[in-house]
């Protein structure tokens, strides 16, 4: 049996909805695929259409174990908040058939996990996705941001891992 995990980190918007998927064994994790939905096109209840649909497709392919995705913050406009809101609730609706976990991460949380701060900005986002996945290039911002989100999950459940082994290790003592 291993211990392999494949996680879908997505990054809601109602206009891009990026993803990003990651092979996590042990202490390494292995890019798989990322990209972006681009919903920009129709009216808004076709844009969650197709966000959920495409999220199904992505699903469907790549099968993961689990989802992060990162969680709804509180915008100036709250016009804006539940539009992401509803664009995040489409995309997580698609992964419901293989009933798999879904793990939600605060943007600062992601952002803390992957850069260091919880104010770092997109490029320095893109920046160490580049340099932690080992990619040739950039992601997207919307995919950097997805698999920010797959990588804080795999770096959290790592912790866990360290943690209860520590605390076993503990108890038999």
């Amino acid at each position: 049996m291993t211990n392999r995990q494949r996680i879908l980190g997505i990054d809601p918007g109602s206009r891009l909805t990026g993803f990003g998927i990651l092979d996590c064994e042990a202490d390494r994790a292995v890019y798989v695929a990322s990209g972006s939905v681009n919903s920009l096109k129709g009216s808004f209840p076709e844009r969650l259409k197709l966000i959920f649909r495409a999220v199904s497709e992505i699903v469907g392919e790549y099968r993961p174990d689990v989802v992060a995705v990162e969680s709804v913050f509180m915008h100036r406009n709250p016009s804006s908040a539940l539009k992401l809101g509803h664009a995040r609730s489409a995309a997580i609706c698609a992964t419901f058939d293989l009933e798999i976990d879904v793990f939600e991460y605060a943007p600062r949380e992601i952002k803390q996990a992957i850069v260091g701060t919880g104010s770092a900005t997109k490029e320095q986002v893109q920046h160490m996705i580049r340099h932690l996945l080992r990619l040739e290039g950039d992601p997207s911002p919307d995919a950097a941001d997805a698999l920010a989100a797959a990588l804080c999950h795999a770096n959290r459940r790592r912790l866990e891992s360290v943690v209860g082994s520590a605390a076993a290790v503990a108890a038999l003592k």
